[in-house]
């Protein structure tokens, strides 16, 4: 992998988990994601503008992928206002990729490699780490498995819908309608008191990180960016840790780092 590409996949990764985190310490998560998911589609007009190519048969996919976004912003929202960052991203962001296989499989019909099966093995040892023994952390295993099904669903969506479209219109349009729609949910009230630097700053990180995924992919493969990309779940771990200061045992570490390794077997099986 080049060195250039691997720069751009780890501030990817850096980028991704840090949004995270400044979205988790939010006293109002609804209503600082519904200020981030606005400042995205903001972003991404200019870029959007610039490469604008959608065709007709991007439709039904910008609509279903958008629903499964809506879900995706919803649940990670509530997620963070009741459940440990350390427990809620990595399980999230460790078992989409599983789910995202089982789709593919169950749609193709083909039979997972030897080393995919040893990537979801290793997904879900390391999530069994993850969750440990700590007090609650069985209801945050729960909703980011949800969440890591909505992940799943909007990938294997894109994976198909992205041929229709440049990635900047597509991803504009289908953030758009979740923005409209969970900004009116919350409230407008709510979604202005929250608007500060910190909220914007998480939609622009957001899109920051998706464009430095983009950039790092017309320098090397896709499935070495993905492996690269998901030390985010390391990242995410160790800053729950350090700013959250949450409890994050030697064995929930471990289990980030396993999650992130199944992903990375997953990536490049």
């Amino acid at each position: 992998m080049p060195v250039d590409a691997l720069a751009l996949a780890l501030g990817a990764a850096a980028l991704h988990a840090f949004w995270n985190l400044l979205l988790a310490r939010e006293a109002d998560t609804e209503a600082a994601t519904a200020v981030a998911v606005a400042s995205l589609v903001v972003v991404l007009i200019v870029p959007a503008a610039a490469t604008w190519r959608v065709e007709g048969a991007a439709v039904p996919f910008i609509a279903g992928s958008a629903a499964l976004e809506l879900a995706y912003v919803g649940l990670l929202a509530a997620a963070y206002r009741r459940f440990e960052l350390s427990v809620v991203y990595p399980v999230a962001r460790g078992l989409a990729p599983v789910l995202a296989l089982v789709l593919t499989v169950l749609v193709s019909f083909s039979g997972p490699s030897v080393g995919e099966v040893g990537g979801v093995l290793a997904v879900a040892a390391g999530v069994l780490l993850v969750r440990g023994r700590l007090r609650g952390s069985f209801g945050g295993l729960g909703v980011g498995a949800v969440i890591a099904a909505a992940i799943a669903g909007y990938t294997v969506v894109d994976r198909y819908g992205i041929h229709h479209a440049n990635a900047a219109p597509y991803l504009l349009l289908v953030m758009l309608g979740p923005a409209v729609v969970y900004a009116l949910g919350v409230g407008g009230a709510r979604v202005a008191r929250a608007v500060s630097p910190v909220t914007v700053l998480v939609g622009a990180a957001s899109a920051g990180a998706y464009l430095l995924v983009l950039l790092a992919l017309r320098l090397a493969s896709a499935p070495a960016v993905a492996a690269v990309r998901e030390t985010s779940v390391v990242i995410a771990t160790a800053l729950a840790a350090v700013v959250l200061k949450e409890r994050v045992s030697g064995a929930r570490l471990a289990g980030a780092i396993l999650v992130a390794a199944g992903v990375a077997l997953l990536a490049l099986s």
